[in-house]
């Protein structure tokens, strides 16, 4: 109510959110009109189960509102958009020499034989391929019947160990992609293994405390390590810090937290999906929105339930929408129209 009075009274949106945010406010205009049938739209339930809105124009907050019970504190849980934190360790930890390369294959952190399904393409999956979910596992987690789907890895007391156990798919690693969520997950084991103090001490170091992201929650595997897979529980704005740390190159507060190389690798298009329009990076989805007669490319964590970190290549904005419409046919569809008849329209003056 506060802020759709401020709405009213013609003021910029940030202006009803005080001065403890972790941004500065931007001074940016935009077309409140827009944003307030949005928020009508997710109020009435046209948009189902929304909880909340970011926006960062050039690094400063445009807008920030919050839906269904949500607020500035709550930790969301963005399931699958989280697998990207995966993706920026791992970057971390090659500047650092904690892993030698992408090209590292599963073989220098596992001894192969002691699993199930032995086959001498396991020994070929690499870093990369797991970063790329091209690993070439018989595993594909939008066909609920492979085996290797992620709903048959949770009940498991050793996800790890599951995962290894599988058979390939007979084909060469790197040769197609298929969403793989148990690679994440040896991704993250195998980070666990490498850096120092363990992935969750090692993240807290490099990746969240310089980003002052203090209030998180890791969901964790049987064996104690940080669940790669998804779910770690983050405030949108700490969401959105993370999507302005690629807008931004790999800088924070002028210190390059990720390689401006890694930043440019891990956006890159490394696979061409079958769906329209889809291409996926480093744990990153690619995409565009057509606003007008102009096409705008992002790339995107995404997860479950609607989860979006959207961060722009043509414009500097960045984009955090958190949602709880888990598992249902609409979810990612009422977020792309959020974005293209709203949110973006909003900022761009359309």
């Amino acid at each position: 109510m506060e802020y759709r009075l401020c709405l009213l009274m013609g003021f910029i949106a940030l202006s009803c959110f005080g001065q403890n945010s972790e941004f500065s406010p931007s001074g940016r205009s935009l077309n409140r009109d827009l944003l307030a049938t949005m928020e009508d739209r997710i109020a009435d339930d046209t948009y189902k189960k929304i909880t909340s809105v970011v926006v960062l124009y050039e690094g400063e907050l445009l807008y920030e509102q919050y839906f269904n019970g949500a607020n500035r504190s709550t930790k969301h849980d963005p399931r699958s958009a989280t697998k990207t934190i995966a993706s920026a360790v791992t970057g971390i930890a090659i500047q650092e020499g904690h892993l030698r390369s992408t090209q590292q294959t599963l073989s220098d952190f596992y001894t192969l034989t002691d699993y199930q399904n032995p086959s001498s393409l396991k020994g070929e999956v690499s870093v990369q391929h797991l970063l790329t979910m091209s690993s070439g596992f018989d595993g594909f987690d939008f066909e609920p019947e492979s085996i290797g789907n992620e709903e048959n890895m949770y009940p498991q007391d050793n996800w790890v160990e599951w995962t290894l156990n599988l058979p390939m798919a007979g084909r060469a690693p790197g040769s197609q992609w298929a969403y793989f969520t148990a690679g994440v997950v040896l991704l993250g084991d195998i980070l666990d293994q490498q850096v120092p103090g363990g992935l969750e001490a090692y993240t807290e170091r490099r990746l969240f405390g310089p980003l002052g992201i203090e209030d998180y929650r890791w969901q964790q595997t049987p064996q104690g390590v940080g669940n790669t897979a998804g779910g770690l529980g983050m405030r949108a704005l700490d969401l959105a810090k993370f999507g302005q740390l690629y807008q931004n190159e790999g800088v924070w507060n002028g210190n390059q937290l990720l390689p401006k190389a890694w930043v440019t690798e891990s956006l890159q298009k490394h696979f061409e999906l079958p769906f329209d329009g889809l291409s996926y990076g480093y744990l990153f989805w690619h995409k565009s929105y057509r606003v007008g007669e102009k096409d705008h490319a992002v790339s995107a964590c995404s997860g479950n339930g609607g989860n979006k970190v959207f961060v722009f290549s043509d414009i500097p904005v960045v984009v955090v929408v958190t949602a709880r419409a888990y598992n249902q046919p609409y979810m990612h569809r009422q977020v792309d129209e959020l974005m293209a008849q709203y949110v973006l329209p909003a900022i761009l003056g359309e």
